[in-house]
């Protein structure tokens, strides 16, 4: 996996030399951000040697570089999900790539189905916390020395700091912030509403497909971790309308100038 990473850092490098402090991963729905964004050079997942290439509908896939206000970015235009059937080591290696190219503060969205009984569709919900046991580790098989130890504490997954940026950068845009924990689920289909309730007795508020998996592998490496969910929809047996994704792309693209303001002026404030 090592000899691949780098395989990959020398097809990107073969495009750009930009480095980035802080890396972004942009969720379904949430993609159009990048194209907002003063662009220095981008870098299409297909022209990657050996990199996963993302197959949902609606995920551009590729890296966006360039600046937000003055700071130098890496932006993830689409990301790879484990119920693709890729290896969990594939789904990380975008985010292991980022900051293997210079990123060392990383932001992960998402759209997320609401556990939680006081969410509401619309919301956004920042991560404090994380469960991954319906999902295996990325860090599963021999250790990537390079990147980090054996065996990485997990007990700050997501920097308080970091956390400390986003609710001051939400009060200054005028946006609410819920805060709470993210349950990782394979997929690809919705979970039932008795692994909601599961969901809700672990003490999870926001459930979703992606996002926690990232999250660890990031910090195997060190990278200081921050998380927002869009919460598109509330989860199954909540309400009595089935879940679709048609839903999760509209509430997204109804919250996404919102989204825009909290993303970047939490850059600005890192």
């Amino acid at each position: 996996m090592y000899h691949k990473l780098m395989t990959c850092i020398s097809s990107v490098r073969e495009k750009t030399d930009f480095k980035p402090e802080v890396g972004i991963i942009l969720g379904s729905g949430l993609g159009d951000y990048a194209d907002g964004i003063k662009i220095e050079a981008s870098v299409e997942y297909s022209e990657i040697e050996g990199f996963p290439v993302s197959t949902v509908k609606g995920h551009k896939g590729r890296f966006v570089f360039g600046y937000v206000e003055n700071v130098p970015v890496v932006i993830m235009q689409g990301r790879v999900h484990y119920y693709e059937g890729y290896a969990m080591a594939d789904v990380v290696l975008p985010i292991r790539l980022m900051g293997m190219l210079g990123a060392s503060k990383v932001i992960l969205t998402n759209a997320a189905g609401g556990v939680n009984e006081n969410y509401q569709p619309g919301d956004f919900m920042m991560i404090t916390d994380h469960i991954t046991v319906g999902v295996p580790s990325p860090l599963i098989g021999a250790n990537i020395e390079e990147l980090g130890p054996r065996f990485p504490d997990m007990s700050e997954v997501y920097s308080k700091r970091l956390q400390d940026v986003i609710l001051k950068s939400a009060h200054e845009c005028g946006i609410a912030m819920q805060k709470g924990v993210y349950v990782q689920l394979t997929g690809p289909n919705y979970e039932t509403p008795a692994e909601v309730r599961l969901c809700r007795i672990w003490g999870g508020d926001a459930v979703g497909m992606s996002t926690a998996c990232e999250a660890m592998a990031a910090r195997h490496m060190g990278l200081e971790i921050c998380g927002i969910s869009c919460i598109t929809n509330l989860a199954a047996g909540m309400t009595a309308n089935p879940l679709d994704h048609k839903e999760v792309q509209e509430i997204a693209d109804r919250v996404s100038v919102d989204f825009k303001k909290l993303v970047t002026k939490i850059i600005v404030n890192m």
